[in-house]
């Protein structure tokens, strides 16, 4: 290639940078648009007296609360109690629903004999067996794990039920026309088929788990961020009540996020239905 070709490359391909950096501009902004009208109106309504100010204090005094926990080290308690129970409480879901969904997806037996006590706890409300856990496991850590564990598995279970079931027939049958046994077609087919549903069972069971975590950490706790919000409520502590619930979030939001970057990973092998130019 000439160095005249490889200039005319550069020369064209710099107004295509520049349309793809503002095309990608202007999709981020479309994107933050809703969240920056709903925190600007957060912010003047209060100070416009639209709001009473002792109700709703402004986003900036609820985001100098924060950063006033993150000085003196506060934030870090409650954030780490949180994690530790949440983290714990969905990995024992994850771990345990995926394994039965892909038993009781995969073997119509398993699925006759489970599904009637499925059907049955999983319209048991995890809020409202919060009393039972803390008569057998006490006020501590293990009734909140457990709490947590109960809320997230049924989302995860179900769903990934409905993947092993949802599997393409023909991948099956082309995998056996090929010799797989029945445990290759189970591992190398049904799973990878199965994971978009896993993961859709997840991010639900990751919201669901932070709203079991702040509920729990409002009885006998002494940190989180449940515990946070409560303490802020009863102490008439507006602002660091709102700090609180807007950690909620973050961590919800972030939770959600990460599970959707993961998904994108590791079932790249799933093909988008757009239009190629």
């Amino acid at each position: 290639m000439s160095a005249f070709s490889v200039k005319w490359r550069q020369a064209r391909g710099g107004p295509r940078k520049i349309l793809v950096a503002a095309g990608f501009a202007v999709s981020f902004c479309k994107r933050i648009a809703a969240v920056l009208i709903f925190l600007t109106a957060w912010e003047l309504l209060p100070r416009l007296g639209a709001i009473d100010y002792f109700f709703l204090p402004p986003f900036s005094i609820v985001v100098k609360t924060i950063y006033g926990m993150l000085i003196d080290g506060e934030l870090f308690v409650h954030l780490a109690a949180s994690l530790r129970r949440t983290l714990t409480g969905f990995t024992l879901g994850v771990s345990a629903s995926v394994s039965a969904g892909l038993l009781i997806g995969w073997f119509k037996t398993v699925e006759k004999f489970a599904d009637p006590l499925l059907q049955a706890f999983r319209q048991t409300s995890a809020l409202a067996l919060f009393p039972v856990f803390i008569l057998f496991f006490g006020i501590g850590e293990v009734s909140k794990v457990a709490i947590i564990y109960w809320g997230v598995q049924w989302p995860i279970l179900l769903n990934t039920i409905s993947g092993v079931k949802n599997v393409d027939p023909l991948l099956i049958k082309s995998a056996r026309s090929m010799g797989a046994s029945n445990l290759t077609i189970f591992f190398r087919v049904v799973i990878p088929a199965s994971l978009p549903y896993i993961f859709t069972g997840a991010r639900l069971s990751a919201t669901t788990s932070i709203l079991i975590l702040i509920a729990a950490e409002m009885v006998g706790a002494k940190a989180g961020i449940g515990f946070l919000v409560f303490d802020a409520q009863q102490k008439f502590e507006i602002p660091r009540m709102y700090a609180g619930i807007l950690l909620m979030s973050v961590l919800g939001f972030t939770a959600n996020y990460l599970l959707l970057f993961l998904e994108r990973r590791y079932t790249s092998w799933k093909q988008e239905l757009m239009p190629r130019n």
